[in-house]
Parts: structure tokens; C-alpha cells; sequence
């Protein structure tokens, strides 16, 4: 996955209105579902939990279904963006213990990997506002240039793919 540069402002715009789309549709479609169902079979106990539960999940169906439609509409570019890019560092992530430990022996796939994930979770928590933890990134960054000064090592963040993990 390569890193771009996003409109903060604009990534939070259509992200507040497509979180919000979702809240009203699930909220709506669950109900008025578990409502048509409430009304065609009514329950002479009163107790109504699974037409609520089914009206969640067909709901839940249909937003996930609308949402995989319009994943490649170019209000949703930088929605979809965020989204890849949080599965990206997540695959990292999984693997950073044993990126870690191959980064300290020289293994320059790992530390390309390391690289990546510093550099994206930088992007990803300025968009989201998260700076609490940017001085452990930074702390965690310093020691990664510590070792491609030790091992003599330039990386190019453009060069990282995904299949590089596979060997960890």
C-alpha cells in the first residue's frame, strides 16, 4: 500500500456523514423491520428479542452491502482510505515481534515493514486526532535509525508491499 497524502478536514467531513448514514440506517431498518415482523407474527408472550435481533442483522447486511458498492465513489476515496491503511498496519502489527527481532539481526524487509508501520500509524493518528502516543512513535523511530545507521541501510517507503511479511 502506498501512503498519500489526505485532506484532514475533508476525511473527517465525509467520515462524520457516513458514520451517520449508517446510525440512522441501522437504527431505521432495524426497527422498521422488527416492526413488520412484530406485526406479521406477534409473540403472545410479548417477548419480541429475536424479530429485534433479525431486523439488526438484515440491517446490518444491507449497510455492509450499500457500503461495498459505493467503497469506489470519490466521496468515499479517503474513507476507504483510512480504512486500507488501518488493515495494512493491522498485518503489521500481527508480525511486529518477530519484525523486531529480525530488524536487530539486519533484516532489511523488517525494518522496511517497521518503517511502513511508524510512517503510517504517524498519518493515521494525526487524521484521527490521536497524538497522546506520537512520543512513544517517536522513541520507537529513533531506535529503528539506530539500527540503519548500524547496518549502513536507506529505505524507501514507496518499496513496501505486504508480501514481505509473509516471511515472519
Amino acid at each position: 500500500m502506498l501512503l498519500e497524502a489526505i485532506n484532514k478536514a475533508r476525511y473527517r467531513k465525509h467520515l462524520n456523514y457516513v458514520i451517520g448514514a449508517c446510525v440512522v440506517a441501522l437504527t431505521g431498518g432495524s426497527l422498521g423491520i422488527a416492526q413488520c415482523l412484530i406485526a406479521l407474527f406477534p409473540d403472545p408472550d410479548g417477548s419480541h428479542f429475536h424479530w429485534n435481533l433479525l431486523g439488526v442483522i438484515v440491517t446490518s447486511l444491507m449497510i455492509a452491502m450499500v457500503l461495498l458498492k459505493v467503497r469506489r465513489h470519490s466521496y468515499m476515496y479517503e474513507v476507504v482510505y483510512v480504512w486500507d491503511l488501518k488493515q495494512a498496519l493491522n498485518k503489521v502489527t500481527r508480525k511486529m515481534t518477530k519484525l523486531k527481532t529480525a530488524a536487530e539481526q539486519g533484516n532489511v524487509d523488517a525494518m522496511l515493514a517497521i518503517q511502513f508501520s511508524y510512517t503510517a500509524s504517524k498519518q493515521l493518528w494525526e487524521l484521527d486526532d490521536n497524538l497522546i502516543t506520537m512520543d512513544d512513535l517517536a522513541t520507537w523511530q529513533a531506535h529503528l535509525d539506530t539500527l540503519l545507521k548500524q547496518y549502513n541501510v536507506t529505505l524507501d517507503i514507496k518499496e513496501y508491499n505486504a508480501v514481505l511479511l509473509k516471511q515472519f
